[in-house]
Order: C-alpha cells, then sequence, then structure tokens
C-alpha cells in the first residue's frame, strides 16, 4: 500500500535521525568553540575571507568546492546547539571540509561585504536584502556564477536551511546539496524519505 510504504519510510528516517542525534561519548566530539567577543562561535576552520561574495564562490571552485554561509548571532540558542551537538561530530565537520567553504556573517553586523550583484554593503543591510529574519541560516550557493552574472545573492542561491536541524538532517542537507538533489527533487524532507528508503534497501 503506497500509504504504508511511506509511513514505513518516515518512521525510518524518524529513527536514524533519533540515533544519529544522540549524545555520543565526550572523547569522540571534536572541541567545544566558545563564542568570541561578537559573541559568536568561529570554527577554526572556517573562510578567512575579505567578504566579496563572488570571489569566495570562485575560490571555492577553485578548490572543487561551494560556499555555504552559516548566517549567526549573539545569544542565539540554536546557533550555539548547532555549535555544541551538530558542529562537534567528526563525520560532520569532515563532509562539510571536504565539499563546502564555509563563511560566517553576523545577522547584526556591521563589516563591509560586496554581494554577488556587486554591490557593497554591511552584513546587517545584507541580510535584510536577502530577508534573513532568524538564526541560524545556510544559505548554500552554486558552484560556479554566470560570467554576466549582475543578480544578488538571494537570486542565485540553490538552498537555504532555516533553523537548527538535528544532525542527521544537518549533515544530508549538505549532501543535498552536493548531489544537486534539488534539481531533481525540490523537497527536501521527500529527498531524504527517498534516500532512506535506499538505505534501507541497502541494509
Amino acid at each position: 500500500m503506497p500509504g504504508q510504504k511511506i509511513l514505513s519510510l518516515l518512521l525510518f528516517v524518524c529513527v536514524i535521525a533519533f540515533s544519529t542525534g544522540a549524545p555520543r561519548a565526550e572523547e569522540n566530539l571534536l572541541p567545544y568553540v566558545e563564542p568570541n567577543e561578537e559573541g559568536l562561535h568561529v570554527q577554526p576552520w572556517f573562510m578567512n575571507s575579505f567578504l566579496d561574495l563572488r570571489e569566495d564562490i570562485a575560490e571555492a571552485a577553485g578548490e572543487g568546492k561551494q560556499l555555504v554561509i552559516f548566517w549567526e548571532q549573539k545569544g542565539c540558542p540554536y546557533c550555539r546547539e548547532m555549535h555544541l551537538v551538530n558542529l562537534r561530530q567528526p563525520d560532520i565537520v569532515d563532509y562539510i571540509r571536504a565539499n563546502f567553504k564555509v563563511l560566517q556573517l553576523n545577522l547584526w553586523g556591521d563589516k563591509e561585504v560586496t554581494d554577488i550583484d556587486g554591490k557593497v554593503t554591511t552584513e546587517k543591510k545584507l541580510a535584510r536584502k536577502y530577508r534573513l529574519q532568524f538564526t541560524p541560516t545556510l544559505q548554500f550557493f552554486p558552484k560556479k556564477l554566470a560570467k554576466d552574472n549582475k543578480k544578488p545573492g538571494h537570486k542565485v542561491e540553490v538552498w537555504r536551511l532555516l533553523g537548527y536541524w538535528k544532525p542527521f538532517h544537518f549533515k544530508n542537507t549538505f549532501r543535498y546539496v552536493r548531489e544537486e538533489g534539488y534539481k531533481t527533487e525540490p523537497n527536501f524532507q521527500r529527498w531524504l524519505l527517498n534516500l532512506g528508503g535506499k538505505m534501507r534497501a541497502e541494509g
């Protein structure tokens, strides 16, 4: 029965998500990064950038990777959870670092940023331009930009992850982008259900 099949896949994915989200032995985790003076948790492997997003996309592409922006803000409990739980798990960090370049921006920051359309602004004005309302928000960009691109970042992004997601879903959203799953299945949850079916079939 189609309904029973969908339900079983959903339960399967939920079980995996629950198990992978369970706390791990402390010795198996990466160190927790305390917030800096801006109140942001800055991972040592985050990009050092001149904040020209066109250049950052090109730099990532030159390494066979994609650019993703982590939008965060001081005092954000869900940002803290992302760093405390998700970004302490070696398998998640290894996958991200192998396939993406991560740029962290402050939702209320005043640093000067050059958008993909070439316009210079600040972090907080760019956040408003991109219609960002809360943190964390992860904004994924294409592997390459068209040479004649004049569109701003939010018009060329390929995927946006809103809020805090448990480790299983969090890691697989990076896989979803890397494998361009959004091109054949724009619904991430449905794509994840299909992935769960494949995993179950493979034992």
